[in-house]
């Protein structure tokens, strides 16, 4: 809303409403990004943090053959996303889903391009395959990557191997790199 301040106290204030927006922030695509909870929770929470604030819809965090961490506590989670959203004045609350195994999580319906974050051989680079303005899930391993069963299986279920770039990242770094990518790619 836009709005002019009418009379200002020091617990309370009345506005006057002069503008209303609908569908505020809303955007013409969708980013879910399947990640593996790191070791220390903290670069986790860092992750959802940045990601709320460039920009993502949903996050569900996955359960890797590599992974050191089993499980998240979920509502932790949700209170870093809350206080990222606010912070980064963001209109929609992006939806954390329950932690779940990546042999499950893969046979899910997806409607969009699905991708694969795996640092083995020469995989193309994200931003040459992903098309803007369409809807994307992408899958971020843990700290040791995939394992090669983790990647055959996601290729047999749809998803295209990509690259981020030059550099080995952490998991939270490789997140937050193709999350900003793709929200750059519909700029």
């Amino acid at each position: 809303h836009k709005t002019e301040l009418i009379d200002d106290h020091a617990k309370r204030c009345t506005v006057k409403i002069l503008e209303t927006k609908k569908e505020y922030g809303k955007r013409f695509f969708s980013v879910h990004m399947a990640v593996a909870p790191t070791k220390s929770i903290d670069r986790y929470e860092w992750f959802l943090e940045k990601a709320t604030e460039i920009g993502i819809d949903r996050i569900t965090p996955i359960i890797c053959e590599h992974s050191e961490r089993k499980e998240v506590k979920i509502n932790r989670l949700e209170k870093v996303v809350i206080s990222a959203l606010k912070q980064s004045l963001k209109a929609y609350l992006p939806k954390l889903s329950e932690t779940v195994k990546f042999n499950h999580f893969i046979n899910q319906p997806f409607e969009g391009q699905k991708f694969i974050a795996y640092c083995e051989g020469e995989p193309p680079l994200l931003k040459k395959l992903y098309i803007p303005k369409t809807d994307v899930l992408i899958l971020i391993g843990p700290e040791g990557d995939f394992s090669p069963d983790e990647v055959e299986q996601a290729i047999k279920k749809g998803f295209i191997p990509v690259s981020l770039g030059n550099s080995r990242l952490r998991t939270e770094t490789a997140a937050i790199a193709a999350c900003h990518a793709i929200n750059l790619l519909n700029d």
